[in-house]
């Protein structure tokens, strides 16, 4: 089956499967060509090793003159020809493929990258200025840049620039109303708009970096080289404990902004004024019922007296009256053992008889 003569509606992965069967012999051919071209650049590179002199005819930068010989040894010499596609239908469709998988989800792939280097493969020239990417971004004052937002061009923060003063004029720019209330008129504000404060994080981010780098008094290395691990772990332990003192610098500064901002709101000192008399006015509260409460322990107080001196009053009359009662009745027993003595004597005296 000739691909020619394929509808233009065919799946991607048939198209492809075609391709590769129809080129499989081509494709072989040149994944061989490509393996024995990488073989003999590593011989040339260590023939060229052997046959070099030892030593830099300059002094190079950061490093040793006597070290060229042992360059070649940390780097190696390969083709840049793709062995998996043969031709450049193929290399087309593959990138088709790839064009159908981002749209699926495009917040995960570089678009502007992938449609440039598919202008690349369709041999367009000037892709560069059809289709820019990131790298493209060359530096502008923040001006420039927020001109270019307004026409929908892309900026791009660099790590040299001026962030504090990039983000002043980029928020500037957000919060100006004239500008807003046009470009809310505009279809594509939302994009514009986050196209911006995209570009603002990248700023905000290098300006975290700066301050960290100001906290542990040296420069930290570049963002994309690659550390050995024992480097990284030291560094993330310094970076760690500058990023606590940064925090607790930016929390000091904070709080004065806040401050600041009470002590010029005139709305929130008439809160705080009236927040004020309501403080007095509970602490006068407190003060009175304190009073009160003291004035109340007080009367209980002389209630307490009172009624333990009443209590002390009636044990003293129990007592009188217990004595009273007790020396009655030792009267009334005496009384009964005289009148008792008396009957006995009585009753033991001898009667008289009268005698007529």
């Amino acid at each position: 089956m000739k691909i020619s003569d394929m509808s233009a509606q065919a799946p991607v992965g048939t198209t492809l499967a075609l391709l590769e069967r129809t080129l499989k012999t081509m494709s072989a051919v040149q994944a061989r060509v490509h393996a024995s071209l990488r073989m003999e650049f590593k011989l040339l590179k260590a023939i060229i090793r052997d046959d070099t002199p030892t030593s830099y005819p300059y002094t190079p930068n950061g490093g040793d003159r006597k070290v060229k010989q042992s360059d070649y040894d940390i780097v190696e010499v390969i083709p840049v020809s793709d062995p998996n596609a043969a031709t450049m239908s193929q290399r087309i469709m593959q990138y088709q493929a790839a064009i159908q998988l981002a749209q699926g989800a495009p917040q995960i792939y570089n678009l502007p990258k992938l449609h440039r280097q598919m202008l690349e493969v369709l041999g367009i020239k000037n892709a560069e200025d059809l289709v820019p990417v990131e790298d493209d971004q060359k530096p502008r004052d923040p001006v420039s840049e927020n001109m270019g937002f307004l026409t929908g061009q892309p900026a791009k923060a660099f790590i040299y620039q001026d962030h504090e003063a990039h983000i002043a004029t980029h928020t500037a720019l957000l919060q100006d109303p004239k500008i807003m209330q046009i470009i809310g008129q505009n279809p594509m504000a939302q994009q514009m708009q986050g196209a911006i404060m995209a570009h603002i994080a990248e700023h905000l981010a290098f300006a975290y970096r700066s301050q960290i780098e100001e906290q542990l008094g040296v420069p930290l290395p570049p963002p994309d080289m690659e550390l050995p691990p024992e480097i990284e772990n030291q560094m993330s332990r310094l970076v760690a404990e500058a990023a606590k003192q940064l925090q607790g610098v930016h929390q000091q500064e904070a709080q004065q902004m806040q401050a600041q901002q009470q002590a010029q709101d005139p709305m929130l000192q008439l809160q705080q004024a009236t927040v004020q008399v309501q403080q007095q006015d509970v602490q006068r509260k407190t003060v009175d019922d304190e009073r009160n409460f003291q004035i109340a322990q007080a009367k209980l107080q002389l209630e307490s007296q009172r009624l333990q001196i009443e209590a002390q009053k009636e044990q003293a009359r129990l007592q009188s009256q217990e004595r009273q009662n007790t020396l009655r009745v030792a009267a009334q027993s005496q009384q009964s053992d005289k009148k008792l003595r008396v009957d006995m004597i009585k009753a033991n005296q001898p009667k008289q008889t009268n005698k007529p």
